[in-house]
């Protein structure tokens, strides 16, 4: 098994060539879906950074109030059919409208095929709810990096649509 490259490549949120080359082996409607709620977030949370993954499984991006992976608020996971939507600690704050799926013991999640599946107007209490858990939840940083790209890791060997083991 091949280990992830970590490297900390920062650009500015503009810069999407990385995340497209990462997201190239995907449907189309994936994503358009996934750079929509890209664009959701960072219309929101400007001064947050989005921290890339090209992982083994999936091409993951997520925002955080600095550039460390725990304080990521809520993430992006490209899959083949789809994308999820989801917060890191989704178990710490409310849902009452009962759309977050996930059995683990932190993250839950909001499976996403078109923007017009997408609760805006609800996504948007939920995300100051993570946004804020996770700001009362942060160590201090030495140096503060705000409104960035961030490429945080590069998996040599990739399962995606398409490819086969």
């Amino acid at each position: 098994m091949f280990s992830p490259i970590h490297l900390t490549i920062i650009m500015g949120k503009g810069n999407i060539n990385d995340l497209m080359k990462f997201m190239l082996p995907y449907p189309d409607s994936v994503k358009a879906a996934a750079l929509w709620l890209r664009a959701f977030v960072w219309d929101l949370y400007p001064e947050t950074n989005e921290l890339i993954y090209d992982n083994y499984n999936a091409v993951a991006f997520g925002w955080s109030p600095t550039d460390k992976a725990g304080d990521v608020f809520c993430s992006i996971a490209v899959c083949s059919d789809h994308v999820n939507f989801g917060f890191n600690r989704g178990v710490d704050f409310p849902d009452p409208q009962k759309v977050l799926i996930g059995n683990g013991s932190q993250y839950r999640y909001l499976r996403v095929r078109d923007k017009d599946d997408f609760p805006e107007e609800y996504m948007k209490q939920l995300l100051q709810l993570a946004y804020e858990n996770s700001v009362a939840r942060q160590k201090p940083v030495k140096k503060q990096i705000t409104g960035e790209t961030i490429v945080k890791s590069i998996s040599p060997v990739k399962r995606r649509p398409g490819i086969r083991d």
